[in-house]
C-alpha cells in the first residue's frame, strides 16, 4: 500500500507548547543566555519545561519516564552568572529529555520494549554524563520503538507518538519522542542516537536540525560501542544550528576524540565557496518522491546562489550494502533476543519481544550462515567510502525517499513482512553514514503541499563536522522558509521554520 494512502481513525492537527512563559521562543542558547543574565532563573525555565510536557504529552505521547523532582532540585542548585566569570556550563539550567535508550541513574532503561526489567538503572552511562557536563537539566526520558529498530516511534498496542505537526503522521524514529518534545516548543533540545537514521529521519519528520556525528566523536554505550560494526553515535535534536553548534563543543570540552580532528565551537557560515555534490535517488531504492524532490532541488539552487559549486553526483554505493545492512540489523535484534537476560538483566522476558523485533532475529537465524561476508564487507564500507568520496566537498541528498507516513504505515503491530518491506525504501539514504562512520546533517528546507517538514541532508568525510556546520548556519540564514511560521511568538532570528 502506499505510504500516503495509509489511514487511521485521528483527526490530524498541529500540537504546540509554545506559549509566553519563562522559555518563550528561546532555544537553548537563548534560554541558557538568559538564565546566566539573571532575567530568568533555571527553576522557572525548568518549570516552564514540566508544564508544558504535562500539556502536550497527552496528545503526543512522547515521554516514557518523567524526572521532575530531580530536575526542579538540579535547577535549584543553578545560580545566574551575569559576568560569566564562574566559567558555567555553556548550557546550564537549560531543560531536556534523554531518550529510553541511555542509562541515566535512577531511572530505568526500557529501550521501548515491554521485555526489559522495569530497574532503574544503578550509574549514568558515558554519554549521559558527557551530556549532563552541558549544564542541562534532564525533566524526562522520552519514547522510541523497541530498540530502536524502525523509523518511527509506534510501539505495540497503539501506543504511538504523534508528530506534533500533523498529529495523523510519523514523528519519525527512533528518536521520536525526543523529536516531537523539541519541535512542540515542549523542550528546547534533546537526546537522540542514530545506528541507521534514527536523529536524521525524526529530524527531517519534525522540522529540527539532527547532526550525526562522525563514530568516535561522542561518548557511546557499551552495548553499542562492542558489536562487530558501532553503528550508533550519540547526539541530541535541536531548532536552531546554534544549539547543536554549542552542544558539539561543550561535549568535545568534556571528552574529546582522540582520533578525529576537533570541531570547536562553530558560530556562523565560512566564507569559503565549496563544491557540493547533489544525488537525489538512492541507487538501493525506488525514485524519490516528487515532493522530496523539489526540497533537494530548491537546496541545490539555494547554494548554488550562494556561491557554492554544485554539481550532480553519483555516490558509489555497493549493490550489496541494503541487503548486508539488513542482515546486520537483524543479527543486532538475534542478539537482543536470545542474550536478553545477559545484557539487560535478569528480569528480561523474551515473550514479550514485539513483532518486529522477533521477525528480524528469525530472518537473521535462518541467514547467519552469511555472517562472515557481511561482517567483513561492512567493516570495509569506512576505508572505502573515504577513498571513493566524489570529488566534492559535501553531498547533498534526501533525508528520506519519501515524505513522512501516515501513522500506521509503519505500525508496530504489522505483521513482520510488511513492515520490513516498507521500512528500507523509506529510509535509503542514511545507513551509509553509520557503516561508514561519516557525518551527516539533517535540515528542515522543505514542506509538503499540506505544510509539513521535509529534512534535506548534507554529508561529509569522517571528521568533518565543522563544514556540515557551517553550511548549516549558511542555510539557516538563506533558508525561504525562515520565519514563515505563523503565531503569536516571533520565530527564533536565524531560525528554520518554527511550529507555533
Amino acid at each position: 500500500m502506499p505510504y500516503e494512502q495509509v489511514r487511521e481513525d485521528h483527526e490530524s492537527r498541529r500540537v504546540s507548547a509554545y506559549r509566553d512563559d519563562a522559555l518563550g521562543s528561546l532555544d537553548a542558547t537563548g534560554v541558557a543566555e538568559e538564565i546566566r543574565a539573571g532575567r530568568i532563573s533555571a527553576t522557572e525555565a525548568v518549570e516552564a519545561a514540566i508544564a508544558r510536557v504535562a500539556a502536550v504529552d497527552p496528545e503526543l505521547g512522547a515521554t516514557a519516564v518523567l524526572d521532575t523532582d530531580r530536575a526542579r532540585e538540579r535547577a535549584a542548585a543553578i545560580a545566574p552568572d551575569p559576568g560569566g566569570a564562574g566559567a558555567q556550563a555553556p548550557f546550564a539550567g537549560v531543560p531536556t529529555a534523554f531518550k529510553d535508550n541511555v542509562h541515566v541513574a535512577g531511572l530505568p532503561v526500557r529501550m521501548g520494549s515491554d521485555a526489559l526489567p522495569d530497574r532503574p538503572a544503578t550509574e549514568d552511562g558515558a554519554f549521559v554524563r558527557q551530556y549532563l557536563s552541558t549544564g542541562v537539566v534532564p525533566v524526562a526520558t522520552t519514547t522510541c520503538p523497541p530498540f530502536g529498530w524502525t523509523a518511527t516511534t509506534e510501539r505495540p498496542g497503539g501506543r504511538i507518538t504523534r508528530n506534533p505537526w500533523a498529529t495523523g503522521y510519523s514523528s519519525g524514529g527512533s528518536s521520536g519522542g525526543s523529536a516531537a518534545l523539541v519541535a512542540s516548543g515542549a523542550l528546547p533540545i534533546a537526546h537522540g542516537n542514530d545506528g541507521g537514521g534514527s536523529i536524521r529521519i525524526p529530524a527531517a519528520a519534525c522540522g529540527l536540525v539532527g547532526l550525526k556525528v562522525s563514530r568516535g566523536r561522542l561518548q557511546g554505550d557499551p552495548s553499542t560501542d562492542q558489536t562487530p560494526i558501532p553503528i550508533v553515535v550519540n547526539g541530541v535534536l535541536t531548532r536552531t544550528v546554534r544549539d547543536t553548534a554549542a552542544f558539539v563543543a561543550a561535549a568535545e570540552r568534556h571528552q574529546p576524540a582522540r582520533k578525529l580532528p576537533q570541531v570547536g565551537l562553530v558560530e556562523g557560515p565560512s566564507s569559503r565557496r565549496r563544491r557540493i555534490g547533489v544525488m537525489i535517488d538512492s541507487p538501493l531504492v525506488p525514485p524519490t518522491d516528487s515532493q522530496t524532490r523539489e526540497a533537494v532541488e530548491g537546496a541545490a539552487r539555494l547554494l548554488d546562489g550562494l556561491g557554492h559549486d554544485v554539481t550532480d553526483v553519483e555516490v558509489p554505493v555497493p549493490s550489496f550494502f541494503k541487503t548486508d545492512f539488513e542482515d546486520y540489523w537483524g543479527l543486532l535484534a538475534l542478539a537482543s533476543a536470545k542474550q536478553g537476560r545477559r545484557v539487560y538483566g535478569e528480569g528480561f522476558d523474551a515473550a514479550q519481544l514485539d513483532p518486529f523485533t522477533l521477525g528480524l532475529a528469525k530472518r537473521a537465524t535462518k541467514r547467519l550462515y552469511r555472517a562472515p561476508l557481511y561482517l567483513a564487507r561492512l567493516a570495509a564500507v569506512g576505508p572505502v567510502a573515504q577513498r571513493n568520496f566524489p570529488a566534492v566537498d559535501v553531498i547533498l541528498t534526501p533525508t528520506l525517499a519519501h515524505t513522512t507516513p501516515r501513522i500506521g504505515y509503519l505500525s508496530g503491530d504489522l505483521d513482520f513482512e510488511t513492515h520490513f518491506a516498507r521500512l528500507p525504501d523509506y529510509v535509503g539514504f542514511t545507513p551509509l553514514h553509520n557503516a561508514s562512520g561519516q557525518p551527516s546533517i539533517s535540515l528542515p528546507l522543505g514542506r509538503t503541499d499540506d505544510g509539513r517538514p521535509i529534512g534535506v541532508m548534507l554529508s561529509a568525510r569522517t571528521g568533518q563536522e565543522r563544514l556540515l556546520l557551517e553550511l548549516a548556519f549558511e542555510l539557516e540564514a538563506a533558508a525561504p522558509l525562515r520565519g514563515s511560521s505563523p503565531g503569536a511568538l516571533a520565530p527564533q532570528d536565524g531560525a528554520f521554520a518554527r511550529l507555533d
